[in-house]
């Protein structure tokens, strides 16, 4: 199944760290509501849980890690694991892998973060010789630099890129080909009031910004130096996040779809982060293709 995941999908994550109930109850209504994927954060903690947690509450939709990351879980832990999710859940699941930042890993660990790409080529090569293996129709990479996305499309189904406007959608599918997964993230905020909206896609983006992958790659779209401090300049804040009513965001949607995007999973932002923005889904709901 997820060889065929198109659709529209949510990235969310409440749905990891919040309250499992809560999250079990949403992801069976966006089942409901035609959303075909969740996605969810590692940042540290077990991801398997929560992973389990959404594929008990629901029969149709994918679950997917975006990312699962391969600092925090030995191959074979992901082996073993992931296995055993398959088996009640079967082609169900999508392990988004990737590299994730050296500020989140070395502080756990000083100067583990080292070699980040020839990492994940061992890291792949173990999920290969795992028993059992984790095959390659089960797992995309979050790769954004030249590289990454080659070995996306030599080991993995595709891509899950982060963070990432619809341009770089077009050049994520010239790089890993027409059969290729791919499978943009896109941040989203239902709000018309220009300073509003930009005033909460800012406190969403400046810790983003800050990170050396994310920036290396908007350097590479073509965005200025200049327009990375404070959080973002206009420009780019409308640039990676869509902001406006329902249609406004159905527009971006499309272009990525048009860029050579499969799948669009939408991340909602809004000023009150303390629950899920169900009432948001439910009114993006209207956007998902029947």
């Amino acid at each position: 199944m997820t060889n065929d995941l198109a659709g529209l999908g949510v990235w969310d994550g409440g749905l990891r760290y919040g309250d499992p109930a809560q999250a079990a109850d949403a992801a069976a209504e966006l089942e409901e509501l035609g959303y075909t994927a969740m996605w969810i954060p590692d940042v540290g903690g077990d991801v398997f849980a929560s992973l389990q947690n959404l594929l008990a509450a629901t029969s149709t939709a994918v679950v997917a890690t975006g990312i699962l990351n391969m600092w925090m879980h030995t191959p074979d832990e992901v082996a073993t694991r992931r296995a055993e999710l398959d088996a009640s859940a079967p082609g169900r699941l999508l392990l988004g892998i990737g590299v994730s930042h050296a500020a989140l890993i070395d502080m756990q660990e000083a100067g583990k973060y080292q070699r980040p790409y020839s990492h994940m080529v061992e890291y792949l090569d173990a999920l290969d010789a795992a028993d059992p293996p984790v095959p390659v129709d089960g797992r995309v990479l979050a790769a954004l630099g030249p590289k990454m996305l080659a070995l996306a499309a030599a080991r993995a189904a595709g891509v899950h890129p982060y963070l990432a406007p619809p341009d770089n959608t077009a050049r994520t599918r010239a790089a890993v080909g027409p059969d290729a997964l791919v499978c943009p993230e896109q941040p989203v905020v239902l709000e018309r009031d220009p300073e509003v909206a930009r005033q909460i896609a800012r406190a969403h983006l400046v810790g983003y910004l800050a990170l050396p992958n994310y920036r290396n790659n908007l350097l590479r779209n073509g965005i200025d130096e200049s327009d990375l401090v404070d959080g973002g300049s206009d420009e780019l804040v409308d640039t990676l996040v869509v902001w406006g009513d329902e249609d406004t965001i159905a527009a971006r949607i499309a272009e990525h779809r048009a860029a050579g995007a499969n799948h669009v999973c939408i991340q909602v932002l809004r000023a009150d982060r303390s629950e899920l923005p169900r009432a948001e889904w439910r009114r993006l709901a209207a956007l998902v293709p029947r």
